[in-house]
């Protein structure tokens, strides 16, 4: 297989998995972290490196910057592509996997947020707790009503509204449930994440009937509920090893141990539009899934602005709703009108 991200949380995770079940790995693709990506590289023996930074490393073939990917996808053997990559920058990697014909593991949910329209969702299986969720439980012959995603409500979930527009790098990092990447946890704080998921939903589902509550531990991700009136829960621990181990193939294995049921401790609440503000326009975000790419580019580059100090972090909402009414109603027609509105909207923002 090839590995894409294979520095961060989902690559980490990924390559244990290939620890356990005995998977070859011919591609590792990473960023910034170059230390960890030459120990990986001593263990798993990649034909093809890819990194951000140009560096000596032990393999056959290292290669550098995002042409590098494209050109180590072209190269390789593998027909599994796992693409953990985090932003805009893993679109062209899914593209260029399924444009020669490899299946993709995507936990890169930018790539159906801005271009699911132009995606075979045929060729992907979902690295997300929550579709793999709803996946799972919609492998019957029983007819889905409504999907309903789950969310941590991230590090100010309990805060004082008043609080939350000035909060600082440090707090919104302070994740009450794990340990990620900058940003999404960034994203999960803002609520961004979940309003990508249910994009991501609506093209690999087929269906706008979507929505998402917040659930603290964790346990829950993914809710189905069906015309029968029977309401079903996809529940399980917050290991990140079981959707990847099924995106690989291993189905049916002792992956994980089950939840303890008498230590569960399930709440549902509804994600509060004055909290996270991005939240109402869910609704027109479903109505109109081109506009994906516009609200992407724009936290993006809010993110950016906020990391720099010239943004605050109730800024980050503010830029996307301004955006997302500034753009409304844009129509993609080809993969390079997706880059060109990219570049438009991510200017936008930094004149705010």
């Amino acid at each position: 297989m090839a590995l894409l991200g294979s520095t961060g949380s989902i690559g980490t995770n990924t390559l244990e998995v290939c620890r356990r079940y005995g998977i070859e790995v011919e591609v590792l693709v990473a960023g910034n972290n170059i230390d960890l990506l030459a120990k990986q590289i001593e263990e798993f023996r990649p034909r093809i490196v890819v990194s951000a930074k140009r560096a000596n490393f032990d393999a056959p073939v290292v290669l550098h910057g995002q042409e590098g990917i494209l050109q180590a996808l072209t190269m390789c053997e593998s027909e599994l592509v796992v693409n953990a990559l985090v932003g805009f920058l893993g679109l062209r990697p899914t593209l260029k996997a399924i444009e020669l014909g490899k299946r993709v593991a995507l936990a890169n949910k930018e790539s159906l947020v801005v271009a699911g329209k132009f995606i075979d969702v045929s060729k992907l299986r979902p690295i997300d707790s929550e579709h793999f969720g709803l996946w799972y439980l919609l492998q019957s012959a029983r007819q889905p009503k409504r999907l309903i995603l789950t969310a941590s409500g991230g590090a100010l979930r309990d805060w004082e509204i008043e609080r939350i527009a000035h909060a600082s790098l440090q707090d919104v990092l302070n994740h009450p449930n794990w340990s990620m990447g900058t940003k999404i946890t960034i994203d999960s704080a803002t609520m961004v994440n979940k309003l990508f998921e249910v994009l991501e939903a609506y093209w690999l589902f087929e269906t706008k009937h979507i929505d998402a509550v917040i659930e603290p531990s964790s346990l829950v991700h993914g809710i189905v509920e069906f015309m029968d009136g029977s309401t079903t829960m996809h529940a399980s621990k917050t290991d990140m090893k079981l959707p990847i181990a099924y995106a690989l193939g291993i189905m049916d294995e002792p992956i994980l141990s089950n939840v303890d049921l008498l230590a569960m401790n399930i709440a549902f609440r509804a994600i509060d539009s004055e909290r996270y503000p991005v939240w109402q326009i869910k609704d027109a975000l479903l109505q109109h899934p081109d506009c994906g790419v516009v609200v992407n580019a724009a936290n993006e580059a809010a993110i950016e602005r906020f990391l720099k100090g010239s943004f605050t972090f109730g800024d980050i909402a503010q830029a996307i709703l301004q955006a997302f009414e500034r753009f409304e109603g844009r129509v993609v027609n080809d993969i390079e009108e997706i880059f060109a509105i990219d570049e438009e909207v991510r200017n936008y923002v930094k004149t705010l």
